[in-house]
């Protein structure tokens, strides 16, 4: 045995290359590590497709709280308006000096603002009519933050204003209050 352990000519196999034995050794070691990498590859990126739209269970449990508590304070907003009750549906926006009202061409900026403006367009129950939101859309952002979209509408005696929402919710210390709204009417 040539004073080696084993004798290459037993394995014939894994030497060097000829018409019948068209890889080395090294080659079969270079594709099998190519394949191994690639196979690595693979795997690495369906784990990572698979976990990154995995939302953990308390993550989703949040973001139903968030949503359920701005969906409560859109219903108590509905439900003050349709009472006529201009102050219990303005409890829905935060008072700071910092609230946004869009509207059309204008802008106004105070929740106090809002309130006069709100009071002086529906200064009757005949001028608030019934109000409804439908195709409600709420999506958290943080911890913090979400945004709600959807459309509006007021059932009145002799018209039906309708139109869309935008929302910026913000979680305060009095809970989720409207920090930016942005409301469009439709053309009759």
């Amino acid at each position: 045995m040539n004073g080696r352990m084993w004798d290459k000519s037993l394995f014939p196999s894994f030497e060097g290359e000829g018409p019948d034995r068209p890889y080395s050794r090294s080659k079969i070691h270079r594709m099998n590590c190519t394949a191994y990498r690639i196979c690595l590859w693979f795997v690495s990126v369906m784990l990572l497709a698979l976990t990154a739209g995995c939302v953990t269970e308390k993550e989703a449990k949040e973001k139903d709280q968030v949503i359920q508590s701005i969906r409560s304070v859109m219903d108590a907003q509905q439900a003050a308006w349709n009472r006529g009750d201009i102050d219990g549906f303005m409890e829905g926006y935060e008072r700071a000096a910092t609230t946004t009202f869009v509207s059309g061409d204008e802008l106004m900026r105070g929740w106090q603002t809002v309130l006069d403006r709100y009071k002086q367009r529906y200064n009757s129950p005949a001028q608030m009519g019934t109000l409804s939101f439908s195709e409600l859309e709420i999506q958290p952002f943080g911890p913090s933050y979400a945004l709600a979209n959807g459309r509006w509408q007021l059932s009145r005696a002799n018209d039906t204003p309708h139109g869309r929402f935008t929302l910026l919710f913000r979680q305060t210390s009095a809970g989720w209050r409207i920090i930016q709204d942005t409301t469009t009417s439709a053309t009759p």
